[in-house]
């Protein structure tokens, strides 16, 4: 048997490519949109990829699972499980609590696991080629390394009204009757790793076992003592803010997310094409570059999105296609980079992008407003807004500021001034900057505070030592 997890360091999201060697198949679970690298791993293995399936219906990312189905002719497979409220709204086949699907010598096994959310599946996996036992347990977003999946999203992200409760006790009953029924042997694969905002303290291991979670995992004390009670207020207490995206991604990965095919690659546009286009409001300019050289000169109206391991998370908190149908514009050093920022914004289905410029010059540019730390006292803000998580508010903030994370701003306009000057900040300045170009774009006066919250912590040390 061949496993191979792929790891979207963007996202902490993790897919599974597993093939039976003998009969040259192979099934991709919880496969993401941007398909390359299953199609380059199953030819330089051999393999046809046969089946595609899923965990669950997903809230951080888009799901790949039809664009690698169409792209191969593989069969797909997605829970059936949930109640009527929750079923899949596309042709595939149909999952339930032990139903199997088998190629060559491996055998994965539906377990239903709810809480994270009413549909999720596990998948327990069988290499029948070295044993009848099951070896291998793909958890999806029910058990991290260290941590369990949040059951609050459908509240979060979803409509849910206080769903979160019966949520964290699925979690319960599925850790005593599915995942404590394990042997201890049993290697488990999760869905995620740290810094996804599934779980609120996921470790950064990329496996663990049924018997080691058991012994050292938060949650092991509650399950020995059957805590039920215990363990619900402790998993839902201290849970990071959910990304408002999350709401969009749960609507499309339900319904059936659109296939792309084949993307042409992207085509670097002239700079006279790209200025027509801005002055006539027909593209969004995306600024890719670090904070510091946006402060120091960027296209007027543009948002910046840094390249790098996050540009699907900050595309996903300053750009919303729902809402905003214009392409974009990437400034990119080459074709090479302004195609694998493409293919990080496709997997939270930001799909239209014109193409690329590697230049500024000769576009309408602007100097985004500063603040320092030293000025905010005197500084007439109608609103200082800290775009950081909620616990990071909690811990400690500059006095009189609201909180309201950077991936929500976009959807929670009415809770900002209609007039004045809006100053924001984040812990060093990254994620502000997201989030203030974001708000600019959307017609807001914002002015960043240099710094942000850890140049002001430091302002206040000196102060005070």
């Amino acid at each position: 048997m061949l496993l191979e997890r792929i790891y979207d360091e963007d996202l902490a999201q993790a897919s599974y490519f597993i093939g039976c060697q003998r009969q040259g198949e192979a099934v991709v679970v919880d496969a993401r949109r941007d398909i390359n690298t299953y199609l380059e791993l199953a030819a330089a293995n051999g393999m046809r990829i046969v089946a595609v399936t899923e965990t669950h219906i997903h809230a951080d990312y888009l799901s790949g699972t039809r664009e690698l189905a169409a792209a191969t002719g593989a069969d797909m497979y997605v829970s059936g499980e949930g109640g009527t409220d929750w079923q899949y709204r596309f042709e595939a086949a149909r999952l339930h609590d032990g139903d199997t699907v088998s190629l060559g010598n491996i055998t994965l096994k539906a377990l239903h696991t709810p809480g994270h959310t009413p549909e999720h599946l596990s998948f327990l996996v069988t290499d029948g080629a070295f044993s009848s036992e099951p070896g291998y347990l793909l958890s999806g977003d029910f058990v991290f390394s260290g941590d369990l999946g949040r059951p609050d999203l459908l509240d979060e992200a979803a409509g849910g009204v206080d769903t979160r409760f019966e949520g964290a006790r699925q979690i319960f009953r599925s850790l005593q009757e599915k995942f404590l029924t394990l042997p201890d042997h049993v290697q488990v694969y999760p869905g995620h790793g740290s810094g996804s905002a599934c779980g609120k303290a996921l470790g950064a291991l990329p496996s663990t076992t049924v018997g080691y979670e058991r012994l050292y995992a938060w949650w092991g004390q509650y399950l020995a003592a059957n805590d039920e009670q215990g363990f619900v207020d402790e998993l839902l207490d201290g849970q990071p803010d959910a990304h408002a995206y999350f709401a969009r991604m749960k609507r499309e990965n339900r319904q059936g997310p659109a296939v792309m095919g084949e993307r042409a690659p992207l085509q670097e546009l002239p700079a006279d094409d790209v200025a027509r286009g801005l002055a006539q409001d027909t593209l969004t300019f995306v600024d890719t570059r670090p904070h510091g050289q946006v402060h120091e000169g960027t296209v007027t109206g543009s948002v910046n999105i840094p390249a790098g391991t996050k540009t699907a998370s900050f595309g996903a908190w300053a750009v919303d296609p729902e809402t905003d149908s214009l392409p974009l514009v990437l400034f990119a050093a080459d074709q090479e980079s302004a195609q694998e920022m493409w293919d990080h914004l496709v997997r939270v289905g930001i799909d239209r992008v014109a193409g690329f410029t590697t230049t500024i010059d000769g576009l309408p540019q602007t100097t985004p407003r500063l603040i320092q730390p030293e000025e905010l006292d005197g500084f007439d803000a109608a609103l200082v807004l800290d775009v950081r998580n909620r616990t990071e508010h909690t811990a400690g903030h500059i006095p009189g500021s609201e909180q309201l994370s950077a991936g929500r701003v976009l959807w929670n306009l009415e809770r900002l001034p209609d007039e004045g000057t809006i100053v924001t900040y984040c812990q060093s300045g990254v994620r502000n900057s997201v989030a203030a170009s974001a708000l600019r774009r959307a017609g807001y006066d914002v002015v960043e505070l240099d710094g942000s919250y850890a140049g002001w912590s430091s302002m206040q040390a000196r102060i005070n030592s």
